[in-house]
């Protein structure tokens, strides 16, 4: 009975989210939960809004829902506390912190029981091309600059393997993980970069992996850092005992369908991720000069 009355509420919450980029004037007592605009809005919504009842239900408070316009916008938001609670990929979280300030921890997502995320660099299935070094002059598709698993890690990954800059002769940033598949799939582009959970959605469709991304520390939630303490317990507290409520195994699915649980998070947990942008910013750097 639980989840239904999740679901009910979900339904309700659906009506008020807020559009990509839109300013944020929350009601008083509500908070704003704010997710990137990796998929496309409706599907954000669904997959989020029981989560958002179930925090709503669980303080007492309405959570509404805001996707952010691009990555760069999602970050700003969260960097200036202009939002309560941020759902953020591991990159741009660095990229929070480093230019904003560490923010209040709550939990980050635990999928199939692991708490590290992967990639792949794809291409179609017909495709002769099995070795990221055959990618020199290739054309290739990258989601949002700021994506751990749409650029940052898979750029990381095509210069270790020698390519120039880890730039495939001509490439492009097509904003999210499923315009990267479908840009690969209609023959646009020889290869790209997504998300694992996108590749196994389209791999069926013809996609094949050339490689797998290195693990790195999952996405994560964070809060403003002027939200009161009492609040931010509770949130953290709400969403570490997910998987163990009634309903929370469906609500954990609707987000992710493999996403077992959501654990305890640290700032140091993506430290390697960090020596990794590092080292892309520099040959990026010199690329410039």
């Amino acid at each position: 009975m639980r989840i239904t009355v999740y679901h009910i509420i979900a339904a309700l919450i659906s009506f008020c989210v807020m559009a990509p980029g839109a300013p944020v004037v929350a009601a008083d007592q509500a908070l704003v939960l704010a997710v990137h605009p990796y998929l496309p809005l409706p599907e954000i919504q669904e997959r989020f809004g029981p989560f958002a009842a179930y925090l709503s239900d669980q303080l007492g408070r309405q959570i509404q829902i805001r996707v952010g316009g691009n990555y760069d916008e999602h970050i700003k938001a969260i960097g200036e506390n202009k939002v309560d609670i941020a759902f953020m990929g591991p990159a741009p979280y660095i990229n929070v912190v480093e230019r904003y300030g560490e923010k209040p921890l709550l939990a980050r997502f635990e999928v199939a029981g692991n708490p590290k995320l992967f990639g792949v660099i794809a291409v179609r299935a017909n495709s002769s091309f099995s070795s990221l070094t055959e990618l020199v002059n290739k054309r290739f598709a990258f989601g949002d600059p700021e994506s751990t698993m749409s650029h940052i890690v898979p750029r990381y990954m095509l210069i270790a393997a020698g390519i120039p800059k880890g730039s495939p002769g001509t490439y492009h940033f097509l904003g999210s993980h499923k315009n990267v598949a479908l840009g690969i799939l209609a023959g646009d582009y020889d290869a790209g970069a997504m998300k694992k959970e996108v590749f196994d959605e389209f791999e069926a469709k013809g996609l094949r992996a050339i490689a797998i991304t290195p693990g790195v520390p999952d996405h994560l939630f964070v809060a403003r850092d002027n939200l009161p303490a009492e609040d931010i317990m509770k949130l953290r507290q709400a969403m570490l005992q997910l998987a163990g409520k009634p309903g929370g195994a469906e609500i954990l699915k609707r987000m992710h369908p493999k996403l077992t649980a959501l654990v305890p998070v640290k700032n140091t947990d993506y430290d390697e991720l960090r020596e990794m942008i590092k080292a892309v910013n520099a040959v990026l750097r010199r690329s410039e000069k």
